[in-house]
C-alpha cells in the first residue's frame, strides 16, 4: 500500500523556476533570415485586410497559400542561420513486448554497410550522467530500457540509432521496420508497473438552501486523496476529525440515501466505456538538436506546445552530465498538437539523440508507424455512473460515479486528466449531492496525456447517455428532462464554486426543443423508414459545458505605437491552427480602431520585465505565497503553454488590458491635448467634461462627444512629444479569477490594474528624469505598489470558466451492415462574444469531425494488439472523411452575446465533445438498443441486430 499523497493539483504544472539556474536560456519563434528562405516570416496584414473591424482572411493567409507557412518539421539544419550545414539522422528501435527481459539488439540484419555511426543505449546515458528529469510523477523513471530488465511500457525506446548521412539513415530504418528479430528477449517476467498515479474523491453535500453554506464541498474544505491498496484506492476512514474523514462521512452518507431509496426514486446504474485514441495531429512529433560542445551551447528546434518548459527542462536534463552547458537556444516553429505535444517525452530524446552528434545537428522525426508506437494518446476511461432520480418531479437527487483513466506506462498528466474528467462529470445539470471519484492507473499501455478533451469528453459523454436513458425510463421528454435539472446562473458545481457570469445552458436547451429536427422526430423517423427498407432512422442529442483554462494561466504582452501610428504587438502567443495570430490583432483592433501593423508571437524573451518565480502556483501554501509576494517582482507562474483552449480568453486578456492601457494613458490624453489647443482652450473648452468612455477609435481615427476627429498618427505624435508611455508591457496572472496589483504611474499616481507587472517606454518629450527611469532594456519596469492574488484556496474549485455546446444528430443505420450514415447534425454553442467568427466556425467544423471519429471510429487496442507492437498506421486506424461528418449538412447557430463588453470564451476544447453522445443517443433511438462503449461500429450494431 502507498501512502497517501497531495499531488500537485496542476492540470498543466511542470517545472520549478529555479531549476535551469546558471545555465543561459532564449526561446525564440522561426523567422527570418533562414538560409534556405523557409522560415515563415511575422505575420501582418495585407492588402485589404480589414472589412470594417473584421478580417477577410487570417493574418497568415498569405504566408499558408504563397508556401511561406512552415512547421518545425521542415527544416533541417542548413535552414537555420548559424547552425552547420551537416545533417545527421536518428531513429528509435523499441521494446515491443513489456512480459520479457530485454538481452540486447542484433544489428547483423543491416550488414556492415548500414551499421549506425553512433548507437546509444541505456548504459550509455548511466555513463554520461544522463537520467529522465527529477520531476516527480511525469516522465517515469527512465529513458532507454535497461538490458536485462523489462520494458516499463509496451514500445519504450531501448536505443537510438545514429546515422551521419541521409541514405544510409532511411534505408536501414526500412530494413529494421517490422523486424521482430532486432530486439533480443530474455526469459518471462512478469509485468512490473511503476505506482498507479493518483486517486482523488471530489465530493460535494449542499446546505439548507442554495445560499446556504455547503455542508461539505472541495472548496470550502478539500478534495480527498488517496494512495492505493493493490488496483484500488485505500481512502480515509469516514469521522469527524480532517476534512478527509469528514469528506469521507459524506460519501458514505449519498452513497446510503442511494441504497435506501424507495420506489418514489429511480436509481441509475451504468458503465461506460471510452477507448483509447490517437489525436492524429498531422504534424507528428520531431525535433532537431546540435550540442556544441566548444561553446557549451544546446540548440534546439522543436515542435512543441509549451517552449518555455521544453527549455528550461532541457537544461535540467543536461545540467550535471558529461556535456558542459551553458546556454540553451530553442527555436519553435509552428506546430499543431491537439494537447499531445504539450509535455511529452520526445523533445527529451531529439536532445538526447543531439548529445551524441559528436557536433552534428541530429535530427529525430517521427514516421507515421513510429508516432502511432510512442506518441501521446487520449485516455481510455472505465466509468461507473449511479444517478439518484424523483420519479415525480425528475429532479437529480444525487449522483455518484467513478472514473478510472488507464494512463500507461508513463504518468504523464494522468492524474490530472482523471480529476478534471471527474470534476466535468456533473455535465450542465445541479447536483444537490455528488460524489466522483478519480482514479488513475498505471499499466503497460502506451503513454497516456493531455490530448483533447482532458478527461471532460469520456465523463460528460458518459453523463449525457445516462441521463438520455433515465428520460426514457421515466417516459419523459429527454430535454424536458435536462430542463428541470439544468445548472443555473449562482449555483454551485460538484466543486462547491459559482461559476462565473452567465451560464446559458436553459436558453441553449429551450432552442434545441424548438428545433425541427427534435420537435418532429418521431414523424420524421417513420416516414423515412417507410421510404428507406432496411434503414433505421434516429435523432439523438446532448449537450456539455466544459471549462476552459488551469487555473494558473499567466501570459505576457507588448504594445507600441510610434510617432506615425503604427502599432508593434509582441506576444508569448503562437499559432498552433487555430487563428491566434488573428485574433489578437483584432482585438487590439477593436480597442484601439487600428490593427498591429507588425506583429511578433511565440515570443518568451522578455528582459524587460525581471520577473521571479518558482513556478509552483498549485503546491504553494497561502502563508509562503504571501511572503512571496511581497517581492514586486515575484509571480506564481511565468507563461502558459498553448493548451486547455485558453487563446482567446486568457492570453487574449493581456493583450486587451496592454490595449486599453495605451488607449487611457497615451492617446487619450494626447487627443485632449490636440483637442485643447488654441485660443481660450481650443475645441475642448465646450466640452471640458468630456469623460474617457466618450472616447470613440475606429479606422485610424479618434472622436467623441462632437469633437473633430483626429488621424492616429496625429495623436501618435503629440504622445511622443508629450514624453507619454507609448509603449506597455504588462504580465497577468489568473487563479480562476484575475490578480489585479497597484502601480504608482508618473504623472498618474496610484492605479490599480488587473496585471501584476508592468512595464513602460515613454516618448521622446518625456523629461530627463522620466528617461532614466527607462534602465531594463530600454523601459521603465514599475514595481507594483501592491498585489492582490486570488486565495491558493482557489486551486480547489476545479474550475469556474465555462464554455456550453449542444448538438443533435441525425442518422440512419443500415440493418444489414450496422453502418451508420449521418445525414445532417446542428450545433448550439455559446462562445460569449467572437472575435472573428470565421474562426469560432473553423473550430466547430474541425471539432465535430473529431468527436464523430471518437464515438463512430477511433480505436486503438491497448495492450499487445495496439499502437506499441510499431504497425499500427492510418490504414488500419479509421478516421472519419468528409462523406462521414455531413459536410454539406451540418448547421449551427451561436448565441447573441448578452453584451457588447461580454469577453470572448475558450471553446476549442467542448466543440467536439457534444456530438459524441447525441450520436450514441441517435443511435439508440435509431435501433432501441443503447451501447455504453465507445466507438460504436458497424461489428458492434450488427451483432445487436443479428
Amino acid at each position: 500500500m502507498t501512502a497517501p499523497s497531495h499531488p500537485n493539483l496542476s492540470r498543466r504544472s511542470f517545472l520549478g523556476g529555479s531549476a535551469a539556474a546558471g545555465i543561459a536560456i532564449s526561446v525564440s519563434f522561426l523567422r527570418g533570415g533562414a538560409q534556405a528562405g523557409l522560415v515563415e516570416a511575422g505575420p501582418r496584414p495585407g492588402p485589404g485586410w480589414l472589412a470594417g473591424t473584421k478580417p477577410r482572411y487570417r493574418l497568415d493567409a498569405l504566408a499558408k497559400v504563397t508556401g511561406a507557412k512552415t512547421f518545425t518539421r521542415d527544416y533541417r539544419a542548413r535552414d537555420l542561420p548559424g547552425w552547420p550545414d551537416a545533417q545527421a539522422h536518428a531513429f528509435l528501435i523499441a521494446a515491443t513486448k513489456a512480459d520479457r527481459r530485454f538481452d540486447g539488439l542484433d544489428l547483423s540484419g543491416l550488414g556492415d554497410g548500414l551499421q549506425p555511426d553512433r548507437l546509444v543505449l541505456h548504459e550509455d546515458l548511466v555513463r554520461d550522467g544522463l537520467s529522465v528529469p527529477p520531476h516527480p510523477d511525469f516522465f517515469g523513471d527512465r529513458f532507454l530500457v535497461p538490458k536485462g530488465e523489462t520494458a516499463r511500457l509496451l514500445g519504450q525506446p531501448v536505443a537510438i540509432l545514429i546515422y551521419y548521412d541521409y541514405p544510409r539513415y532511411a534505408a536501414a530504418k526500412r530494413a529494421l521496420r517490422f523486424a521482430d528479430d532486432v530486439v533480443r528477449y530474455g526469459a518471462p517476467t512478469a509485468f512490473a508497473p511503476p505506482p498507479h498515479y493518483g486517486a482523488t474523491r471530489w465530493v460535494r453535500i449542499e446546505g439548507d438552501g442554495p445560499e446556504a453554506e455547503d455542508r461539505f464541498s472541495p472548496f470550502r474544505d478539500e478534495p480527498i486523496f488517496a494512495g492505493f491498496d493493490g488496483d484500488e484506492p485505500a481512502w480515509p476512514a469516514p469521522g469527524t476529525e480532517g476534512a478527509p474523514a469528514r469528506g469521507m462521512a459524506a460519501a458514505e452518507a449519498i452513497a446510503a440515501e442511494i441504497a435506501g431509496a424507495g420506489p418514489e426514486a429511480l436509481v441509475l446504474r451504468r458503465s461506460y466505456g471510452s477507448q483509447s485514441v490517437d489525436a492524429s495531429a498531422m504534424e507528428a512529433d520531431n525535433g532537431n538538436v546540435w550540442y556544441d560542445a566548444e561553446s557549451g551551447a544546446l540548440h534546439l528546434m522543436m515542435a512543441t506546445q509549451s517552449p518555455h518548459e521544453v527549455a528550461e527542462t532541457a537544461a535540467l536534463l543536461v545540467k550535471g552530465s558529461r556535456f558542459p552547458l551553458r546556454q540553451v537556444d530553442l527555436k519553435v516553429g509552428t506546430t499543431v498538437g491537439y494537447g499531445t505535444k504539450d509535455h511529452h517525452l520526445h523533445p527529451l530524446l531529439c536532445i538526447l539523440a543531439g548529445l551524441y552528434g559528436e557536433g552534428r545537428p541530429v535530427r529525430l522525426a517521427n514516421d507515421r508507424f513510429e508516432q502511432f508506437q510512442n506518441g501521446l494518446k487520449r485516455h481510455s476511461f472505465r466509468m461507473d455512473t449511479t444517478l439518484l432520480i424523483d420519479r415525480a418531479s425528475g429532479r437529480f437527487r444525487a449522483m455518484a460515479g467513478r472514473y478510472v483513466c488507464d494512463g500507461g506506462g508513463r504518468p504523464n498528466y494522468s492524474m490530472s486528466v482523471s480529476f478534471v474528467g471527474a470534476t466535468a462529470a456533473q455535465s450542465i445539470y445541479y447536483l444537490p449531492k455528488s460524489d466522483f471519484q478519480a482514479v488513475a492507473l498505471a499499466s503497460r499501455a502506451v503513454e497516456a496525456g493531455s490530448t483533447r478533451g482532458y478527461g471532460t469528453l469520456q465523463t460528460m459523454s458518459a453523463t449525457e447517455m445516462l441521463v438520455d436513458e433515465a428520460a426514457a425510463l421515466l417516459g419523459r421528454d429527454a430535454i424536458d428532462l435536462r430542463l428541470a435539472n439544468v445548472f443555473r446562473t449562482g449555483q454551485r458545481n460538484s466543486q462547491g464554486a459559482v461559476p462565473a457570469g452567465a451560464l446559458r445552458n436553459e436558453e441553449i436547451l429551450n432552442r434545441a426543443a424548438a428545433h425541427p429536427l427534435w420537435r418532429e422526430r418521431e414523424a420524421k423517423k417513420a416516414a423515412y423508414e417507410a421510404q428507406h427498407p432496411g434503414r433505421r432512422y434516429g435523432i439523438g442529442f446532448a449537450q456539455v459545458h466544459k471549462d476552459y483554462g488551469t487555473g494558473a494561466e499567466a501570459a505576457l504582452a507588448s504594445l507600441e505605437i510610434d510617432p506615425q501610428g503604427r502599432l508593434t504587438l509582441r506576444h508569448v502567443a503562437h499559432e498552433m491552427g487555430p487563428g491566434v495570430t488573428s485574433s489578437q490583432a483584432v482585438m487590439v483592433g477593436e480597442i484601439l480602431g487600428a490593427v498591429p501593423d507588425r506583429t511578433e508571437f511565440g515570443v518568451v524573451r522578455w528582459p524587460q520585465m525581471p520577473l521571479e518565480t518558482r513556478d509552483q502556483p498549485y503546491t504553494t501554501a497561502q502563508a509562503e505565497e504571501d511572503r512571496l509576494a511581497q517581492n514586486p517582482r515575484w509571480t506564481p507562474r511565468f507563461t502558459s503553454p498553448m493548451s486547455a483552449t485558453n487563446s482567446a480568453y486568457y492570453l487574449g486578456h493581456a493583450t486587451r488590458a496592454a490595449a486599453r492601457f495605451l488607449r487611457d494613458h497615451a492617446l487619450w490624453p494626447a487627443a485632449r491635448s490636440l483637442w485643447g489647443r488654441g485660443y481660450g482652450g481650443g475645441a475642448l473648452a465646450s466640452y471640458h467634461t468630456m469623460r474617457p468612455e466618450e472616447l470613440r477609435l475606429a479606422e485610424g481615427r479618434l472622436s467623441g462627444a462632437g469633437l473633430p476627429p483626429l488621424s492616429l498618427a496625429a495623436v501618435a505624435a503629440e504622445a511622443h512629444r508629450l514624453g507619454l508611455p507609448v509603449g506597455v508591457t504588462l504580465h497577468s496572472f489568473n487563479r480562476w479569477q484575475w490578480t489585479e496589483a497597484e502601480f504608482d504611474l508618473p504623472g498618474t499616481g496610484r492605479t490599480r490594474l488587473p496585471i501584476d507587472a508592468l512595464a513602460l517606454r515613454y516618448g521622446a518629450g518625456a523629461s530627463p528624469e522620466q528617461q532614466a527611469l527607462m534602465s531594463t532594456a530600454g523601459w521603465h519596469f514599475i514595481e507594483r505598489a501592491a498585489v492582490f492574488y486570488p486565495a491558493v484556496q482557489r486551486n480547489n474549485v476545479g474550475t469556474t470558466y465555462y464554455s456550453p455546446m449542444a448538438t443533435l444528430a441525425e442518422i440512419a443505420v443500415d440493418t444489414g451492415s450496422g453502418a451508420v450514415t449521418i445525414l445532417s447534425h446542428h450545433s448550439i454553442l455559446e462562445c460569449g462574444r467572437q472575435i472573428v467568427p470565421e474562426l469560432v466556425s473553423g473550430q466547430i467544423q474541425g471539432g465535430l469531425a473529431m468527436g464523430i471519429g471518437h464515438a463512430l471510429k477511433e480505436f486503438l487496442p491497448l495492450y499487445e494488439d495496439g499502437p506499441g507492437d510499431g504497425t499500427w498506421n492510418w490504414n488500419r486506424y479509421e478516421l472519419p472523411r468528409a462523406r462521414d461528418v455531413a459536410v454539406w449538412n451540418q448547421t449551427v447557430e451561436i448565441l447573441p452575446p448578452l453584451s457588447d463588453t461580454d469577453p470572448p470564451k475558450g471553446i476549442a476544447e467542448v466543440v467536439m465533445i457534444a456530438v459524441v453522445p447525441a450520436l450514441a443517443n441517435a443511435v439508440a433511438h435509431a435501433i432501441g438498443h443503447r451501447f455504453h462503449d465507445l466507438p460504436i461500429r458497424p461489428e458492434h450494431i450488427r451483432e445487436v441486430l443479428a
